[in-house]
């Protein structure tokens, strides 16, 4: 029996990916949403959470699809009210913040779950796989885009604790800290701030053993998402997000299906790993990816590039 779920925050990413995974599930259907302005056919539209929470015992489950800096307080609030809580990506604004819904979580045998959705690409898994036992000798990633395409006119973004094009590449960092077989820590960033922006639009990350990293909202053209790992016994290219992968330049068949390398399969199977959690109350909180990015701005170097504007 479907399980009644409410959505929090219905902006571009929750009416693209959040909506279509639930109503295409078996497992959940969308009861209610909590919104100023969006609206979803056949779910009753709340204007704050707390309305909501009070308004709907019936909705056991949560997911918060709003910009990290009020997630805390919204997920909190679920949370105190008895509800399981899933997160879109980053699951919050500090590493404090997301360890105290982690303890929370646990304190009322609840499930929190922090999601990573690139880590549902259809290629990591396999990359992961092919990856391990051998020695990684040098990674570089390459993560540009264009933030006027997939944050149009979101100032947020742009703001402290919006992360600016660490928020885009910290997708990137959720699949190399899956597949890589060690684990690696930030050496040093250069990190490039518009002059009237409080968040870097483009980076570059050096990590330990040979890992790095650029990242750049600039890009005006087709986006670049890409993972080139080399070994000592072979070389492995994930393109598309982890969409595609290739080794030595042949490009590896994956597993068929309606979500191998669709964008919204990765919600689709994030979905499905809710049920699960929330089925034991379980909590899964991987922190490490959004450990990066906070250690970039701990030890990054500040660049001031000219203005960003819409």
């Amino acid at each position: 029996m479907a399980m009644n779920i409410a959505l929090v925050g219905i902006g571009k990413i929750a009416v693209d990916q959040h909506v279509p995974s639930i109503q295409g599930s078996s497992s959940w259907r969308l009861a209610a949403t909590v919104s100023r302005r969006g609206t979803v056919a056949g779910a009753k539209r709340y204007p704050d959470i707390e309305t909501m929470l009070a308004a709907r015992p019936d909705i056991p489950v949560v997911s918060l699809c709003l910009p990290p800096a009020p997630r805390f307080a919204a997920a909190s609030a679920a949370l105190e009210a008895g509800r399981h809580v899933m997160l879109e990506k980053p699951p919050g604004a500090t590493l404090a913040e997301c360890g105290s819904l982690g303890s929370l979580a646990r304190k009322h045998e609840l499930t929190v779950f922090a999601t990573w959705h690139s880590r549902e690409a259809a290629a990591v898994g396999a990359a992961r796989d092919w990856i391990e036992g051998k020695c990684v000798r040098r990674v570089h990633v390459v993560w540009r885009e264009d933030v006027r395409k997939w944050h149009p006119g979101q100032d947020w973004i742009f703001e402290p604790g919006g992360m600016g094009v660490l928020d885009p590449g910290i997708n990137a960092l959720s699949i190399l800290t899956e597949i890589l077989p060690q684990p690696v820590h930030l050496r040093g960033a250069r990190l490039r701030f518009p002059e009237n922006r409080q968040t870097p639009i483009a980076a570059d990350l050096e990590f330990s053993g040979n890992v790095t990293a650029e990242f750049d909202w600039r890009e005006r053209g087709r986006e670049v998402w890409t993972i080139n790992v080399e070994t000592d016994a072979g070389s492995l290219l994930l393109t598309e997000g982890g969409g595609r992968m290739f080794v030595d330049g042949v490009e590896t068949q994956l597993s068929s299906g309606p979500s191998a390398g669709s964008p919204s399969g990765e919600y689709s199977r994030l979905y499905a790993r809710m049920a699960e959690l929330v089925a034991v109350r379980a909590v899964e909180m991987d922190l490490r990816p959004m450990i990066h990015v906070a250690d970039a701005f701990l030890i990054g170097r500040r660049l001031t590039v000219g203005p960003f504007d819409w």
